[in-house]
């Protein structure tokens, strides 16, 4: 009988964290379930087209704000007629919930990744997972080294595990730049730069967009995601004579494609963990700009890129535009070959987690 594995999350809505725990689903032959404390199924296989092949995989607690304990109930129902041999918990919400639910009803391992420690800032997040980790004792995960380093600094006396983000390779490839670009009706002739993020003020748009007054007529913006930010940076293009090299794309589910019609790739955030489009970009051969917080400087290849300051629309410029003068699509895809793979972050969670279990793909 193959165990039972349980990834919560607060959402599922398109992410970084989501679909990380998309690809336990897909890539693990053990049964792995996916429970969403806020939403509705139907709503959230409606918003996001990419969950319908693992709908019967996954639970959704409809969790209003505040505190819940009917969420927390129904969460312990889930979890006692799932028996589950591992739950893994992601960020602070399904720490609190999942954590205590996992405590109340099941004697499975606790597993709690940590994929960004700015949070911790707050008193009131220290406050709350410093009590989860005493009272649950979960296996700490950090995604990069800097996340571990924050951890450390705010919980000293607490283990911690670096378990780097991995992705697919199979799926994020090279292919064809033109194709993409025609398959999203994207300009053939444009040197294109390219991010994918929710628009919102943490991930940097406006400083990218400001790069982009410094930058020659041909280079174009391509901005996959969608957010409340939007109706500012359109209105911010058209008060800058942008509207013509800017194309919002919205949100896609054919991010392989979207990534192969760049020639560069930027993630200009404020704050971050260990993104995962940096190493999506770099598998399908873009050498990418990322701004130096978090594990992003652990998330480029050799050759491969570069990083600059946050909130630096000069400095940015400049980098994108050396970027876009060189190729890096050997060696940003050997690298994350190589070493992000997601089979590799899979096999070392199992580890962690103490389940014998086999991954496939990668």
């Amino acid at each position: 009988m193959k165990h039972v594995q349980v990834q919560i999350v607060q959402h599922l809505r398109p992410g970084g964290i989501e679909t990380l725990s998309l690809e336990f689903c897909q890539q693990s032959d053990t049964k792995v379930v996916l429970i969403s404390l806020e939403g509705t199924k139907k709503q959230a296989l409606k918003d996001w087209p990419r969950l319908k092949p693992f709908a019967d995989q996954l639970y959704f607690l409809n969790k209003k704000s505040g505190l819940s304990l009917r969420c927390l109930w129904r969460l312990m129902s889930v979890l006692r007629f799932l028996k589950p041999a591992v739950v893994h918990t992601h960020h602070i919400g399904p720490m609190l919930y999942g954590g205590l639910a996992t405590r109340l009803s099941t004697k499975a391992t606790l597993v709690h990744t940590e994929h960004d420690a700015w949070h911790l800032a707050l008193p009131r997040h220290k406050t709350i997972v410093g009590l989860c980790l005493r009272l649950f004792r979960p296996k700490l995960v950090a995604d990069a080294q800097a996340v571990a380093s924050q951890l450390i600094q705010y919980f000293p006396s607490y283990p911690c595990h670096v378990i780097e983000n991995g992705i697919n390779t199979r799926v994020f490839d090279m292919g064809s730049r033109q194709t993409a670009r025609r398959d999203l009706q994207l300009p053939k002739q444009a040197s294109l730069i390219g991010c994918a993020a929710r628009l919102q003020p943490v991930k940097g748009h406006m400083t990218l967009l400001k790069a982009m007054t410094l930058l020659p007529q041909q280079v174009h913006l391509a901005l996959a995601g969608d957010g409340p930010l939007r109706e500012e940076l359109q209105q911010f293009c058209r008060h800058h004579g942008l509207s013509e090299r800017v194309h919002f794309l919205g949100h896609l589910d054919a991010m392989p494609a979207f990534y192969q019609a760049l020639d560069v790739f930027c993630l200009p955030s404020y704050q971050e963990g260990m993104p995962l489009s940096a190493l999506e970009a770099q598998a399908c051969g873009k050498p990418v700009v990322l701004t130096d917080v978090g594990g992003c400087s652990q998330c480029i290849g050799p050759g491969a890129g570069e990083l600059v300051p946050p909130a630096d629309p000069n400095l940015l410029a400049k980098a994108l535009l050396c970027m876009l003068n060189r190729s890096a699509s050997s060696v940003s895809r050997t690298y994350v070959v190589q070493h992000r793979s997601v089979d590799a972050m899979l096999r070392r969670y199992q580890q962690l987690a103490g389940v014998n279990t086999q991954m496939i793909g990668g």
